[in-house]
Parts: C-alpha cells; sequence; structure tokens
C-alpha cells in the first residue's frame, strides 16, 4: 500500500499488473537491477551481442539453478519448486 500510495503522491502513472497492483513491476525491476549489477555491469564493454546473450543464459542458470536462496532454506529456487512439486504429489496420493 504504501508503495502504491507513493506513487499517487509523486503524480507517478501508476503501473498496473493483472492482479491490479504496481508490485510485480517492483520485482521485475529488482531483478533487472541483479542482472545489471551482477552481469552487464561487470565488464566495462561486450565484444558482441552473442557474448551479451550467452552471459544472460549462464547468470539466469545459476541464478535459477545454483544461487542459494535464504527464504527458502538456502537451496537453489529450481530444487525448493522440485519440493514443492513433490510435496503436492505426495499429498494427492495420502487423500
Amino acid at each position: 500500500m504504501a508503495y502504491t500510495q507513493r506513487l499517487a503522491e509523486a503524480n507517478l502513472v501508476l503501473p498496473v499488473s493483472s492482479v491490479g497492483d504496481s508490485y510485480d513491476n517492483a520485482l521485475a525491476e529488482t531483478i533487472n537491477g541483479l542482472y545489471e549489477a551482477e552481469v552487464i555491469w561487470r565488464q566495462r564493454s561486450w565484444p558482441s551481442a552473442s557474448a551479451v546473450e550467452m552471459a544472460t543464459l549462464r547468470w539466469v542458470d545459476w541464478y535459477k539453478n545454483q544461487r542459494l536462496f535464504g527464504p527458502i532454506g538456502y537451496i537453489p529456487p529450481a530444487d525448493a519448486g522440485g519440493n514443492y512439486y513433490a510435496d503436492l504429489e505426495t499429498l494427492d496420493m495420502a487423500a
């Protein structure tokens, strides 16, 4: 609420997502900021667009499959997703 209210106070157009708030854009901007800081700006210049593409693919793979994320138990997000769906299957079998 405070974020959306602050945007309105600043007379900024509120970005509307599928759920009707501006938090989705804030999350996307956070990820974009991480990407720029961890990939793009670490190297002074890039030899080609394909070099940027390869670095991006490596970063996305690391971000999803190798990065240890504290709020979910210091495991990679992909593992957390796999655990979630495995738990759903276990619950379905129990029911």
